[in-house]
Order: C-alpha cells, then structure tokens, then sequence
C-alpha cells in the first residue's frame, strides 16, 4: 500500500477552502533557474539583519490580476475588494545589497474602516501553499475580524508568484504524484526510488540557484519586512498548520515585534523527521478510523460497508487493486498513489467525509473521478494539466528546514514501523526526499524560544490529523509565551471547524486583546 505522507499532509489551505489550493498558477519560479558548472549554487538559509534594522519598503498596490478560481478559470474582472503589490527583500539575507527577489502580497481592507485596528498577516499552511490564492478564496470565511483589521496574506518564498521552486515539467510531476510510494516488491521500491531521485533532480536543474534561501528563518524575515511596509508596530498574526511554525520561528527571531498572534492546528518544530513521520500516521490512521465509524453511524447512507470493519476491508481492497490495476479516469490513471492523497485530502476536515464516502464507493465502481479530483486539489494539479508550485515547493522548504539527511537502513525501518500502525498511512514521510536534497540543510528552525513576546494563543485539536494534538502542548511550552487552547473534535485547524467557543476566544483575543484562561477546553459544537 503507497504511504500518501510523503509530502507530510500539511497543507491547510485544503481545510480552509477545499479548493483554494488548486487556486492559481502563481510564477514562474525564474530567480531558482539554473546550475551553476553542473552544481547546485550553495548560500546561507539564515537571516543575519536584527529585527530593529527592518527597512520599510513600501508596497503598491493595484488590482489582482492573476488570481485563478478554484476550477481553474480567471474571473472576468479582479475583485475589487481585493489588492495585491510586491515587497522586494533580499534573496540571501548575508548580502542585503545584492539580488532581491519579489514577494507577491495581498489585502482585503477592513470593512468597518473606522474601527480599523490595524493588518492581521495570515500564513495558511504547506510549507507551499500560496497565500495570496488561499486569502482570495477564503477571506469571506473571516468576516469578523475582516471588520477590524485588513486581511493580508503573502506566497512566501518559494512560493506560487514569490519566485516559486519548481520541478521540471508536468510530465517529471505527473510520475512523481502518482507514483506508488510504498511498493508490494523490491523491484516497485527501486521504481519509486528512481522516479523521486528524477523528481529532486528537475528541483535541482530547475530552481537550483533559489534552493538554499527558501527557508523558514528567511520567510521569518521576510515576514518583518512586510510588517514595515504595512507601517505596523507589531505584527498582528494568524498561522495556521505550517504558519504555525513560521509563527514560532518569528516570535523566536523578533519577540519584540510579536502583537496579537494565533497558532491554529500547531507543529511541534523541535521534532525529528521520523517522529513527525510517526505521529502523523497515528492522526491519520486516527481521523480516517473516525471516518469509517462515522459513516457506519448511518449504514443506508454509508455507501462503502455496513459497519466500519466491512468499510476498512472494502478500502483496503480497492487500494490493493489499484495497486495492480490502475483505474482508467478519462485519458489519466488513477494509482493507488493518487487514491490515497485524495483520501488524505478528505480527511482533513469532517464536512467532506461524505463525499469521501461517494468517492471511495464510486471508486469501488470503477469510477474515479471524485478520488483523482481531490487528489489534484491536494497535489495542485490545474484542469489544463499545470501544477501550482505546492508539490515542489514543499520539499524544498522542509529539506533546507533540517539537517536531517536518513540512510536508506534508517528509511526501511522507518516505513515498517509506521506501516505497523496504518497499511493505509504508513511510510518513510519526507526523509527519501531529503536524504536526496541538492542542498544541505540547517536546523535554525526548529529552535523555538520566544522569551519577550507578548502572549501567543497556541489551539490544539484532538482529532488533527495532519498536526495531530500532543505537538500543542509541545508548541505552547518551547514558546515560553504560549497560552494553550483545546479544540476537543475533528479536522484540521480549530477556528474554522465551525465550533463557536473557538471562534469566540479567538476573536476576543485578536480584537479585544483578552488573552483566555490557561487550559481552556472547548468542547465542539
């Protein structure tokens, strides 16, 4: 069975608008282009500038020429509540004078501008989700605090229109998205090892000379240079999965500059590449388990098995039959690879467990098409066949983000051990990737310590899968600063998962300025 953590689900766009990260082609990755006499143009992934010499660059702003619905499609004039700008930073932080590339930015202004507390800068997850798509599909989803603040958000280095890392051509995607990631045989293994070395390959020979500057400690500075340019004192924040860590890393680098921060479905930074590759098979393995016995609640509407073992068993041999057989899906295939990114994808949130249902039984039908259909959400695959830079864009971030480079030994028996604990989600995660990685990595941000900030409201969910609860807690204490919230239920990311005590503090938080109780628990509604 292909493990579908390969590209460690992260990705909370998918959770705050399903679509919003297929939203977007977002640039074309041109500052990463080439090698350097065939290798790979080395450089530094720390910032060296002291929060208090942040210069303001400014931004102008204009209409949002480029932003793509979610199927695809440009809308026939911009929105006009919406703007977008660039901010140009420097691509190595160790020379401030020398190349700078663009970082692509939006806004929606507040609604009720005389009441206007200032801009509230979102990061929605990935690493490698763009967004500038994800705010312009999602911004309705925060009416309420849209009525204070101006809503921003920005493609982070690497990223869609910010000089995004890419992989060479469709096709290099294609093989890599689709691809069974745990083979049944040592020959489907070397197969999977073939067509991820071709894939960090095309990273390299693509983007290669972007690569060692697209880390998170370097998006931490590029975050306080956005801060300047919005003329904000303190920077107002929300992360979500991923942006949580870039939130930690930036409470660490500029604690003095923290105001009103929230971290929603938290990472816990400090942790190995194969813990992290272990504990979220358990979140997964753990919502698709809630899944299964969710639908089972209703058996005439469960359309994959009358209780949840029967389900699982019909799961488990579509997956194996995939596996052999690939499902013709028009002029595609649908692998056993890209069924279990689209279950994954579904996972994420509980409102789409019931087209998971309707996929997975369709699938069971010979019919594909809603199971490929989420996958390319979740991959980034456009309708006309281009990706987005997510899947690219991802790897390169986490790899340059740590160290860590595992043995194959170290791999092997990483895969066994998660596949122990999920047939569906078990894995080697990211560690075959970076084990490749063209550049080498440091392990800045992972040190967490954000002694001096103001407080930090860190939200836990107990049924996370991609950020699974127990790195809250975690999170929470290697801030220093954290106060921690318990979001008791389902999904990934607690503010939009429709519960109105998490709303309620989280808004009272960032308008009133009213840090909750330590240990609250809500309890899902």
């Amino acid at each position: 069975m292909a493990s579908i953590l390969r590209a460690a689900a992260t990705v909370t766009a998918l959770s705050t608008v399903l679509s919003a990260c297929g939203g977007g082609s977002g640039g074309d990755g041109a500052v990463g282009g080439g090698l350097v006499g065939g290798e790979v143009v080395s450089g530094t992934s720390e910032p060296t500038a002291p929060a208090t010499a942040t210069p303001a660059e400014a931004i102008t702003w204009g209409p949002c020429a480029d932003i793509k619905r979610p199927g695809g499609q440009v809308p026939p004039q911009p929105d006009s509540e919406q703007q977008c700008g660039t901010l140009k930073v420097p691509l190595d932080y160790a020379k401030p004078d020398g190349e700078t590339i663009d970082i692509a930015v939006i806004r929606v202004k507040a609604t009720n501008p005389g009441r206007r507390i200032g801009s509230l800068v979102f990061n929605f997850g990935g690493p490698g989700a763009s967004g500038v798509d994800t705010m312009a599909q999602a911004a309705k989803s925060f009416t309420t605090l849209n009525s204070r603040y101006d809503l921003v958000s920005f493609d982070p280095r690497g990223v869609g229109r910010s000089a995004g890392v890419r992989c060479g051509d469709n096709a290099v995607m294609d093989r890599f998205t689709s691809m069974d990631t745990l083979p049944a045989n040592e020959a489907e293994r070397t197969r999977s090892r073939e067509t991820t070395e071709e894939f960090v390959r095309a990273c390299g020979q693509t983007s290669g000379r972007l690569l060692p500057y697209v880390g998170t400690v370097n998006a931490a500075a590029d975050m306080d240079r956005l801060r300047a340019a919005l003329g904000e004192k303190q920077l107002n924040y929300f992360g979500i999965s991923y942006g949580t860590q870039l939130g930690a890393v930036y409470a660490t680098r500029f604690p003095q500059n923290v105001g009103r921060f929230v971290l929603d479905a938290p990472l816990d930074p400090g942790v190995s590449m194969a813990t992290r590759t272990m504990v979220q098979a358990k979140g997964f393995q753990h919502a698709y388990e809630a899944f299964l016995k969710d639908c089972a609640k209703q058996p005439r509407e469960c359309e994959i098995g009358a209780d949840a073992t029967i389900a699982d068993k019909n799961v488990m041999k579509l997956m194996n039959e995939l596996n052999d057989k690939p499902l013709k899906v028009g002029k595609r295939l649908l692998t056993q690879g890209l069924a279990g990114t689209g279950i994954a994808a579904a996972l994420y949130s509980k409102m789409t467990w019931p087209l998971l249902d309707q996929a997975l039984s369709q699938a069971m039908k010979n019919d594909g098409r809603i199971l490929l259909a989420l996958s390319d959400t979740y991959n980034g695959r456009q309708p006309d066949g281009s990706y987005t830079t997510l899947m690219s864009s991802f790897p390169a971030i986490s790899c340059v983000d740590t160290s860590e480079r595992p043995a194959p030994a170290q791999l092997n028996a990483l895969e066994d051990q998660t596949l122990k604990v999920s047939p569906l989600f078990g894995g080697a995660g990211m560690g075959l990737i970076c084990s490749m990685w063209p550049v080498p990595g440091n392990d800045a941000a992972r040190q967490i310590n954000a002694t001096g900030s103001a407080p930090i409201l860190v939200i836990g969910g107990t049924g996370d899968p991609a950020t699974p609860y127990e790195w809250a807690p975690k999170l929470a204490g290697e801030l220093r600063t954290g106060v921690l919230v318990t979001y008791k239920g389902e999904g990934h990311g607690a503010y939009l998962s429709g519960d109105s005590c998490v709303k309620k503090l989280t808004d009272a938080y960032l308008i009133n300025g009213k840090v909750p109780d330590r240990g609250i628990i809500c309890t899902g509604s």
